[in-house]
């Protein structure tokens, strides 16, 4: 796959601290990826939150009512 061209402007708003991932800044596989296991990507959660690494989509709504 071709280099994502807004990967350093996506990786300075990126949240996630899963330092071993290799979707990270690369939005639409980041997406694709949580989506096909039932989670949210860590931009999806405040940092507080994702810092459990829980990214589940019922961890998103109890922490986002």
């Amino acid at each position: 796959m071709k280099e994502c061209p807004s990967k350093k402007k996506n990786l300075a708003n990126c949240n996630c601290t899963y330092e071993p991932c290799e979707r990270k800044g690369i939005c639409c596989e980041c997406i694709q990826y949580h989506l096909k296991m039932n989670q949210m990507p860590a931009c999806f959660f405040s940092d507080g939150a994702e810092k459990s690494y829980d990214r589940s989509i019922e961890n998103f709504i109890r922490t986002r009512s």
